[in-house]
């Protein structure tokens, strides 16, 4: 299925960060020209540039809040897929820059959706949120997609947001009968793997820490998250790509993308496992600090929709997901490895694992 890649004109926004870097590798890897806008990675190091991945991508520097620059790059570029990941990703940097959070999360989002009307050919979209888009009242049940969306800070309010503009602007300037770009958005969060240097993120917090012989301070250690390899969304984004390009009924849907629901761990779960991987680890619990903004203490989503429509679920259990993690860390800090040629071994392993699983999409 993911062949279907091969030899098609890929446009990834955001290409430059975590995520965005893995989406644009594993591209590589089926035969796409890919096509990456973003501005320049925010964390030295970051998995693009230790990937080098430069070099292999037509890589253009652009900010989505630039309407007029996002559209012309669109029009030139002609893709045949789109993938939006550019976005302001952290929690307590949205409390920092609520501005900045919501011109790039909201505005950034209308100008990619607006570059896309500009578009008179077959396209298929898909526009990344965030879990972290559900009005989270702390439920024991997962989210599903038609669930009330929200947020109490800025970042998934803007993420919420981000939703209700997709949705309308799709109902208004992308009739699905006729429209031949379709459009339909991705949720998903608490993704964790090699290559992600981002501030006020646990494993990045370890692996720094760590590989400097300092000490882990945990803010929330028996916060609960849906812990899952970055591989596990990229491939549900890849595989509704590729069933939106084949299908105009799955325009305009939502679809979340998340582990089983016994995937929940703690923060404090997360550290244990990693330690088994690194020497001489120390962490301290200081959530009793006060003053620390608002973080949602337990969050998970319901992907049945994703398994009905396009027969995807995650594959990975918690302990090969920390594994991976971990090994690609200590290939970096430790080896000198290629990156770029790790991080595609990676992919291919993950592939076998849902081979042997017999998904679909892996066959």
């Amino acid at each position: 299925m993911l062949n279907s890649f091969s030899g098609k004109r890929v446009l990834v926004t955001g290409h430059t960060g975590f995520k965005g870097a893995w989406l644009c590798s594993w591209l590589l890897d089926l035969g796409a020209e890919v096509v990456g806008i973003a501005l320049d990675p925010i964390t030295a190091p970051s998995h693009f540039s230790v990937a080098n991945l430069s070099s292999k991508i037509k890589d253009l520097r652009i900010d989505i809040r630039d309407s007029r620059s996002l559209t012309k790059a669109f029009v030139d570029v002609q893709p045949d897929f789109v993938f939006h990941l550019a976005a302001q990703a952290l929690v307590r940097r949205s409390y920092d820059d609520p501005i900045e959070t919501w011109h790039t999360n909201v505005i950034g989002t209308l100008n990619v959706l607006e570059a896309l009307r500009a578009l008179n050919k077959k396209c298929a979209a898909i526009i990344i949120t965030s879990d972290k888009c559900y009005d989270n009242v702390e439920w024991v049940w997962g989210y599903r997609e038609t669930d009330a969306i929200g947020g109490p800070d800025p970042y998934s309010a803007s993420k919420g947001a981000a939703e209700l503009l997709i949705k309308s602007h799709i109902k208004s300037f992308f009739p699905k009968e006729t429209s031949l770009v379709r459009v339909a958005s991705a949720r998903a969060g608490n993704v964790i793997g090699g290559g992600d240097w981002s501030v006020d993120r646990i494993v990045p917090d370890c692996v720094k820490a760590w590989s400097a012989g300092d000490n882990v301070e945990l803010r929330n250690p028996n916060s609960t998250r849906p812990w899952q390899h970055v591989l596990e969304p990229l491939s549900g984004y890849l595989v509704q790509a590729i069933s939106l390009y084949q299908n105009h009924e799955l325009h305009g849907e939502s679809f979340n993308f998340g582990p089983i629901a016994q995937q929940n761990h703690s923060v404090l779960d997360l550290v244990k496992e990693m330690a088994k991987y690194w020497d001489k680890v120390r962490w301290s619990d200081i959530s009793d600090n006060g003053g620390a903004p608002y973080e949602s203490g337990l969050l998970k989503l319901n992907c049945d929709k994703a398994l009905h429509y396009l027969n995807w679920y995650a594959v990975m259990n918690f302990e090969e997901t920390v594994k991976m993690t971990a090994e690609w860390y200590e290939a970096y800090y430790q080896r000198s490895s290629n990156m770029f040629e790790l991080s595609r071994s990676q992919i291919n392993q993950y592939t076998l694992i849902a081979k042997k699983e017999g998904i679909e999409w892996a066959a």
